[in-house]
């Protein structure tokens, strides 16, 4: 069994310790690699507390740690901890290849949580033959230390947004880092309120508030007052997406009223299937999407009203002048709330209120899209979905930090995955 301790000498050596006596025991039907770790010979051991080297007071009953699989095959080392004799009293050990009282050894927990990534930890712990809350301390291991190790400076944009993560209206609120060298997730709020949003600004500090340039969200009104409280300097930015997103609405809003209207009147199959046809981007249309809506373009139809009117203000994005683009904001809400529409008057009155922050998207340049919010949102709302939902906030908080934190790990001599 030398090649073994060969092997975890190359790639998971620790100063002051050896391994010694390799071997493979048989429990039941299965096999395991049993490692011994013993001290070299006149080294002393290091306080757990102060991390002072001192003399050995006493040794412990033999303790068993989980390290990473080799060939499959389960790997567990024993030790025997020493007590030491330090000014701050008799304490236990500081042992490097774990923490605290953990019966996992740091390399495993690095292990687990990667597949975390990859997998559900329900699924993880299967493989692995772990619990899931073996999983979960894994996970948390890595996030902590990420977390405490993590470097929140020259952070200039910030994208705020929201996600159910249980039902009963149970809120995330997410904000992201969106610069262009970096995006992460960088603080998680339990409901969307705005004192949340207090919460983070207060974690955030002064300092780096004062440095921000722009934030995007959406239209949300407590968020927008607690911007403009804590972050003065920012330019709030209402981006593409999210106008866009309540045009979509308006337009899958007037397309059920007059299908019911249609319905009785037996003439229903004019809209039928529509639904995809009218909201999706003209460029991404099939050929036979295309020949459909050509059809219902026909027809004189409320939904049809709103659907061009829709197209319309897509010039709206064109324009490189703030000037102009206000005028055609004006000119183009005055004939919505003119078409008789109730659900495209609904988003004139939103654009109008709005106004100001809307044409901030034209002082940033196009530099920010809360679009990419939306992509981590979908990721998020992924990792939810893909664990079965979460019970509680604790477990989305590091479930979502750990794939969308972008944290830095512990290092190791020897990456496992």
């Amino acid at each position: 069994m030398l090649i073994i301790e060969r092997i975890l000498n190359e790639c998971y050596r620790f100063k002051s310790f050896v391994y010694r006596n390799s071997r493979i025991e048989r429990v039941k039907d299965k096999f395991r690699i049993v490692v011994n770790i013993i001290p070299r010979k006149n080294s002393q051991g290091k306080c757990s507390k102060c991390f002072r080297k001192g003399p050995t007071y006493d040794h412990q009953d033999e303790r068993r740690f989980s390290f990473v699989p080799l060939w499959g095959i389960p790997v567990v080392f024993c030790y025997k901890p020493r007590r030491i004799d330090c000014s701050c009293g008799v304490k236990i050990e500081f042992m490097p290849w774990t923490k605290g009282n953990s019966h996992l050894t740091n390399a495993y927990k690095i292990f687990l949580s990667s597949w975390a990534k990859r997998l559900s930890w329900k699924e993880t712990g299967q493989i692995f033959s772990v619990s899931w809350d073996t999983v979960m301390s894994s996970v948390e291991y890595v996030v902590s230390y990420g977390l405490s190790n993590r470097c929140l400076s020259r952070i200039e944009t910030l994208g705020i947004d929201e996600i159910q993560y249980r039902t009963g209206k149970k809120y995330l609120t997410l904000v992201y880092q969106i610069d262009e060298y970096c995006k992460r997730l960088i603080w998680i709020g339990e409901e969307h309120k705005a004192k949340t949003l207090f919460k983070f600004f207060k974690m955030f500090g002064e300092e780096r508030t004062s440095q921000l340039t722009a934030i995007c969200s959406d239209m949300w009104k407590a968020y927008r007052k607690v911007i403009v409280k804590k972050a003065p300097n920012a330019i709030h930015v209402l981006d593409r997406f999210h106008i866009m997103k309540h045009f979509n609405e308006a337009i899958d809003e007037s397309r059920r009223q007059e299908m019911k209207k249609l319905k009785e009147k037996g003439y229903d199959l004019i809209l039928k299937g529509s639904r995809w046809i009218l909201l999706k981007k003209a460029k991404n249309l099939t050929e036979n999407q295309i020949s459909k809506l050509s059809v219902i373009l026909k027809h004189n139809l409320q939904t049809v009203r709103c659907y061009l009117l829709r197209e319309s203000f897509q010039r709206f994005w064109e324009y490189k002048s703030i000037y102009w683009a206000r005028l055609f904001l004006k000119r183009w809400t005055t004939i919505a709330m003119r078409s008789k529409i109730e659900p495209i008057k609904k988003v004139a009155k939103m654009l109008r209120r709005h106004e100001d922050v809307i044409l901030n998207w034209f002082k940033m340049k196009n530099r920010v899209s809360n679009g990419i919010v939306e992509g981590f949102n979908n990721k998020a709302k992924l990792t939810i979905r893909k664990s079965y939902g979460f019970k509680s906030f604790k477990v989305a908080e590091l479930a979502l930090y750990h794939v969308l934190g972008n944290l830095p790990e512990p290092e190791l001599t020897h990456r496992f995955t």
